[in-house]
């Protein structure tokens, strides 16, 4: 990039050029939703909770992030286990409350979308910010 300061200013404007491009075609979208409800198939909240739980206990990022996050807040002076205990409670309450409101929100956003021309008043904002994006991309 230091050495083809062009290169980069084109880079710039095909990649501004291209979220505009973006942007005006979601503006012109006509907005309809792209989940077909109508012959979703019933799933068991066993076979959900089973399915969630299986791809969290075989997340590599997830076992990374814990072994990284609890030892600082665990002290060698006490005993481990109550601590581990705490730590663990606090995490998992933690994780359901969190869980709860996106279940809950995206439920409430998909009633939303449902009605009247929700979607296309979604696109448009969506459309418009990745023109502005775009913009400053070029201009920038």
């Amino acid at each position: 990039m230091l050495y083809y300061p062009e290169a980069f200013a084109i880079l710039k404007w095909v990649g501004g050029a291209y979220l505009i491009y973006i942007g005006i075609n979601m503006w012109r979208s006509k907005g309809k939703m792209s989940v077909n409800t109508s012959n979703a198939t019933a799933v068991s909240r066993q076979s959900l909770f089973t399915q969630g739980f299986v791809t969290a206990i075989a997340n590599p990022k997830g076992w990374a992030f814990m072994i990284s996050l609890l030892p600082p807040f665990i002290s060698i002076e006490h005993d481990v286990a109550p601590q581990l205990l705490v730590l663990l409670s606090v995490i998992m309450v933690t994780e359901f409350l969190s869980m709860l409101a996106y279940a809950t929100g995206g439920k409430s956003l998909r009633l939303f979308l449902t009605r009247g021309n929700n979607i296309q008043w979604m696109n448009r904002i969506a459309g418009s910010l990745m023109v502005a994006v775009g913009v400053w991309l070029a201009l920038g």
